[in-house]
């Protein structure tokens, strides 16, 4: 890393660990929409998309999604890079899986890191973070992450801090935490998790970071190994079972980080809560229910200048926690990430006038009451059908699940759908797991499928 690289990140480190402090939520979001005029004025008209927007405010400018970045990639970022380029690029890095290489801009030699989403979805995500965008994300990150004692310890012991990271792919971008105070080592989920539990044993992390469903794996099945310091979950929905697996194991709490394509949302303060990142995004609530409790973000990253992501919908649902937080931070707290506006079931209303939403944070939570039974699950719906699959086909643990959800559904004023048993299907360890989803909506009886 260049002098100057190391200088931003201590920088964004230092802003982000002891600025940013705010007397109330008003002082914040007056802060907030000077720093989204400034980047509206001076980095929003470089990306041909905006260009016609010059001078508009940040409510007048179109909402847009993931199949309209991706269809207009090049019109989106400030290089000139196109869709194909930048996807060349991450495949081939994913085929190889050396990601060490970047994306030479077409209108210049800047470094570029060229990301690419999982996909969970069915259509993946490719995103580009120029090199100071890289230091400046890994500053947030590391002030986000390291608490007091870790930190003492970054600074003043001889060994270096030791973070293990699973993941489906590693990036430069995460090579930009690697240091001489930092060993940061990257563990490839395309092998596999338990090929490398040898060489986590060994190395003795400090920081586990992992997926959800990959931290309940290793807790059930590593044995006996150093105890890390902290775990934090990324990349999947934290299921509450997981979480009180993770935390049993480890006799620690279970951090979040909440980071995708459209950039760094969210992280776990000291105190256990999970904030929005909004010093950073500027996320506009488009609320699901009258209550407000539960919302799709509509994202304006204001800090990032090779690919905008400006007033982009999210499809994931998040769910608010309410009250102020010992940390001292005005962000916005969450309950929860519970999941994406797919993962939501619809049944129709008792009247059968419409259909209603079932988010998956219910039925997780009908579930985990079922004290006696901790099985691994998928539950799928096809229009009138829900289709669940139970480890190990227990028919115990299938008729609890069932009684358990419809008994939550009938209490909601809903129709109970029929179920049908079906095999837990194979997984692989490139996937992220989603147990719960919907590929069909049910119809009404007059034949229309209608929203609540």
């Amino acid at each position: 890393m260049r002098l100057s690289e190391s200088f931003s990140l201590l920088s964004a480190f230092a802003r982000t660990r002891w600025g940013f402090r705010f007397a109330d939520r008003d002082q914040l979001e007056s802060w907030q929409r000077r720093q989204v005029e400034r980047f509206l004025s001076q980095q929003l008209p470089r990306a041909p998309f905006y260009r016609d927007y010059r001078g508009a405010s940040l409510a007048a400018l179109p909402i847009v999604d993931k199949a309209t970045t991706l269809g207009r990639f090049a019109d989106f970022n400030t290089h000139g890079v196109t869709l194909e380029q930048a996807t060349a690029v991450a495949l081939a890095a994913e085929e190889s899986r050396d990601f060490s290489h970047a994306l030479q801009s077409v209108v210049g030699d800047r470094d570029l890191t060229v990301g690419l989403s999982s996909g969970t979805q069915g259509t993946r995500g490719v995103f580009l973070a120029s090199s100071r965008e890289r230091t400046l994300w890994a500053g947030i990150l590391l002030a986000r992450t390291l608490d007091g004692p870790l930190l003492r310890d970054l600074v003043l012991r001889r060994s270096p801090l030791r973070v293990a990271f699973f993941l489906r792919a590693n990036s430069k971008l995460y090579g930009t935490l690697g240091s001489r105070r930092l060993d940061f080592r990257f563990f490839d989920l395309h092998a596999g998790v338990e090929a490398h539990l040898p060489a986590m044993r060994g190395f003795a992390p400090d920081v586990l970071v992992a997926p959800a469903s990959v931290l309940a794996w290793i807790a059930d099945n590593a044995g006996t190994m150093p105890s890390p310091r902290k775990v934090i979950s990324v990349a999947e929905v934290l299921e509450p079972d997981d979480e009180r697996r993770i935390a049993r194991a480890f006799g620690l709490p279970v951090h979040q980080l909440y980071q995708c394509t459209e950039g760094f949302l969210g992280y776990t303060c000291d105190h256990g809560a999970l904030h929005l990142n909004e010093e950073f995004v500027h996320v506009e609530p488009e609320w699901l229910d009258t209550a407000r409790t539960r919302f799709q973000p509509i994202v304006t990253d204001f800090r990032r200048s090779a690919q905008l992501f400006v007033r982009h919908r999210m499809t994931d649902v998040l769910t608010v926690l309410p009250g102020a937080c010992p940390c001292g931070r005005h962000t916005r707290r969450l309950a929860g990430i519970t999941g994406r506006m797919d993962d939501v079931l619809w049944l129709p209303r008792r009247d059968c006038t419409a259909l209603a939403p079932l988010f998956p944070d219910i039925v997780r939570h009908a579930i985990v009451l079922q004290r006696q039974l901790h099985p691994d699950y998928r539950l799928c719906q096809r229009g009138e059908t829900f289709e669940l699959a139970v480890e190990g086909g227990d028919a115990a643990a299938f008729n609890a699940i069932v009684n358990a959800v419809d008994e939550t559904i009938r209490r909601l004023g809903m129709v109970t759908p029929t179920w049908r048993q079906v095999p837990m299907p194979l997984s692989s360890p490139m996937a992220k797991r989603r147990r719960i989803s919907c590929l069909r909506k049910p119809m009404l009886p007059n034949g229309a499928v209608i929203h609540a």
